[in-house]
């Protein structure tokens, strides 16, 4: 299977970059994962593909404004990139630019209020950073930070909670859970006044989410690891939704990667957490996920390899060629998309 076999064309105006004024007023392709029949809807629809008894799995994990601008005492601009906490006050980052950050140069951000030095320059560029501050961390990055944008959006955004999901309370992500944002409360509370019940998950989102895949061969393509985590309480509404036959709906990606990665062998769920590289690709058997709602992804990713597993490649690729033809939006801040077994749905 090459990697190639995932490539569709995609104008560059085409891709979204600033979100709608209203989350739910995005449109909403629902594709038939056994039929491939195609319906054009706008996702405050999505509760009519949701019954009572399913239950809708989120990642609630919150990004971090993980995007630092500094400086360094000779004056010349720096920008960090926080991507994993360390302890003890360092992270390991991406920095530019990265000559001008060698071990043991200093930056500095605001006024002073944060200090970083360049302890370890790893062999894949990444910087290990110690920094310095007075009180919380991360009251400090929600005063200094910006939100770590993916680089395809090129427009600076001004409400920084539109990068959230409204259901996000845990910090760790380097990049959102987008499927996610088109949600509203309301809609949330519609869903759940239907019967549909909804359960939590949490994957921290590496930036290797947007890392392209290289390989020519699909299986030679390795994964980045990301921790993901279920708590009882999720473990057991997934374990009473199987029970009572309801569908297992995950938003996004993420909330795919996580249950499939934390499922058990009989098919059952239990408070878990683990690092997880699960590669899900064309031949991929789903133990846990029943439908799933999430947006369109770049060519070849691993994202478009994940969903045609689920409704197979043709039937992907027939989807996305359509969403081009009718100008539907795409990436972070684009339209979405709801696949299922639609017919008895």
């Amino acid at each position: 299977m090459k990697t190639h076999d995932f490539w569709y064309e995609l104008p560059e105006e085409l891709i979204a970059q600033t979100p709608l004024e209203r989350r739910d007023a995005s449109r909403l392709m629902v594709l038939d994962r056994k039929t491939g029949q195609i319906a054009h809807k706008h996702f405050c629809n999505v509760i009519d593909y949701l019954k009572p008894g399913d239950c809708l799995v989120m990642n609630d994990s919150r990004v971090l404004p993980a995007r630092l601008l500094g400086h360094r005492p000779t004056g010349g601009a720096v920008e960090v990139l926080l991507l994993r906490d360390l302890g003890g006050g360092k992270w390991e980052c991406l920095c530019k630019p990265g000559r001008k950050m060698q071990e043991g140069n200093e930056v500095i951000f605001g006024d002073g209020e944060l200090t970083g030095v360049v302890e370890e320059v790893r062999e894949d560029g990444n910087r290990v950073v110690h920094f310095q501050y007075q009180g919380i961390f991360l009251e400090v990055l929600e005063r200094l930070g910006k939100m770590p944008l993916p680089p395809y959006i090129k427009a600076e955004l001004k409400d920084q909670e539109r990068y959230q999901t409204v259901y996000s309370r845990e910090t760790g992500s380097a990049a959102a859970p987008t499927a996610g944002l088109h949600f509203t409360k309301e809609l949330l509370e519609k869903i759940r006044e239907k019967g549909v019940k909804e359960a939590f998950v949490t994957l921290h989102v590496g930036l290797g989410t947007f890392r392209p895949v290289k390989a020519e061969e699909v299986t030679e393509h390795h994964m980045h690891s990301e921790l993901c985590m279920m708590t009882r309480e999720t473990a057991e509404i997934l374990n009473e939704t199987r029970r009572t036959g309801g569908r297992i709906v995950c938003v996004g990606t993420t909330s795919c990667r996580t249950v499939e990665s934390l499922v058990n062998a009989d098919g059952s769920f239990e408070a878990k957490s683990k690092w997880t590289n699960i590669f899900i690709y064309p031949g991929y058997t789903f133990r846990a996920m029943d439908g799933l709602i999430t947006n369109f992804h770049l060519p070849e990713s691993t994202l478009v390899m994940l969903v045609s597993a689920f409704a197979g490649r043709e039937h992907v690729l027939n989807a996305y060629a359509e969403a081009v033809r009718e100008k539907y939006r795409f990436f972070s801040f684009g339209d979405a998309m709801f696949i299922g077994d639609v017919e008895n749905g």
